[in-house]
């Protein structure tokens, strides 16, 4: 049902998007990623707002991406349970240390899917460093894969009639180059985990400077 209904949003929704976001993209290396997503591929960025995902979902329109959704999203309600499951989220139970949706990451990336992660688990609060701390489970995921890491940074103006949603695309990380052979897994986990976030807030800056231009 994922790829039925995820066309279905994309379609219905193009044009209230182009409205509301009016998302302009940006690219490292257009050559070496644009928005069309070939082979399996763990898309990570920064979270602003819940509409990363609805943004994200535009962005890379010729793709399905199954994107991990924390528990408390499927609680809201009757609706947003049902879409989130349609679209092909994939469930974690951060409080029940659940760590089933690795399993369920790895097997559609082993497919040729896309998954979609967004580490800081969380969204900031209001004074708070951002990007925040990454999670590991990027990382682990695509240790445990072998697919490769698509960095994507938004400034998540959304809904902002005088400023563009603007998204930046970085270069696919190839994790398995990362691997110290001379750490531990949870040194290299931790070690790829803070390199992500380094390119994420180098595309920021970038993006930035791009949008002052």
């Amino acid at each position: 049902m994922s790829k039925f209904l995820c066309w279905f949003v994309k379609i219905t929704g193009a044009l209230p998007q182009m409205i509301l976001f009016r998302t302009k993209v940006h690219y490292r290396n257009k050559k070496a990623q644009g928005r069309k997503i070939d082979g399996p591929a763990i898309v990570v960025s920064n979270h602003t707002s819940i509409y990363d995902f609805v943004a994200l979902m535009f962005v890379f329109w010729c793709n399905t991406l199954r994107c991990l959704v924390a528990e408390v999203i499927y609680q809201k309600n009757k609706f947003t349970k049902w879409l989130v499951s349609g679209l092909g989220s994939i469930k974690i139970e951060r409080k029940a240390f659940d760590f089933k949706f690795v399993d369920e990451a790895v097997k559609i990336l082993e497919q040729g899917g896309i998954v979609e992660i967004y580490p800081e688990a969380r969204l900031p609060l209001k004074g708070e460093e951002r990007p925040l701390p990454f999670k590991p489970s990027a990382a682990y995921i695509a240790m445990l894969s072998g697919a490769p890491i698509i960095p994507v940074y938004t400034n998540g103006s959304y809904f902002n009639l005088k400023k563009r949603a603007h998204v930046m695309i970085g270069e696919k990380i190839d994790t398995n180059s990362l691997i110290d052979t001379n750490l531990s897994e949870k040194e290299n986990i931790e070690k790829i985990t803070e390199h992500l976030r380094n390119v994420i807030m180098e595309l920021g800056n970038e993006l930035e400077q791009k949008i002052k231009a």
